[in-house]
């Protein structure tokens, strides 16, 4: 018998997940429906920023990236991440630096997305930022807010004031 491990693909009503590039979502519903001839299970989930409705198939958690929100040795790891500052940052074009950024937010890989809110934010102190990357920078800044306000327990305001200290000084 194929058994999944716990928390993967075995989500529940009222479960948080993380889905890649919309952030943190709430398991609304697990429904069956009939998708191109073929009786399927999908769970419904409500993006907790805007709540949009995303249909993701039970069967595709993995290769979508849908996962648990992190822990607490993930979120000193987040921590860390933002607080690294032996990096260089690549003085490519802001517009194939924003392809590589927009590629590291669409994993849902929280520590990549720690990556482009640290190196935009450190960036952003050596030059004006273009539009396309402030936004992208506050889509990076916004979906780790949510996640590690969830994952800590913590007030998103609260979490947004940890995250600004970490750059005021640059």
């Amino acid at each position: 018998m194929n058994r999944a491990k716990p928390g993967f693909n075995d989500f529940k009503v009222g479960d948080i997940a993380v889905y890649p590039a919309h952030g943190v979502t709430k398991v609304h519903a697990i429904e069956h429906r009939e998708f191109a001839g073929q009786k399927q299970k999908f769970y419904i989930l409500k993006v907790m920023d805007n709540g949009m409705t995303i249909m993701v198939p039970t069967a595709k958690v993995k290769s979508v990236g849908l996962r648990e929100v992190i822990n607490e040795e993930q979120v000193d790891e987040v921590y860390r991440i933002l607080r690294e500052r032996d990096i260089t940052i690549d003085n490519q074009t802001w517009n194939r630096r924003y392809r590589e950024y927009m590629d590291k937010i669409k994993t849902g890989s929280v520590y990549e997305i720690a990556e482009v809110l640290r190196d935009l934010s450190l960036l952003r102190y050596e030059k004006e930022l273009s539009f396309g990357e402030r936004k992208m920078l506050d889509t990076a800044r916004a979906l780790l807010i949510k996640e590690l306000a969830i994952a800590q327990e913590k007030e998103e305001p609260f979490v947004a004031a940890e995250i600004d200290r970490i750059f005021e000084d640059e």
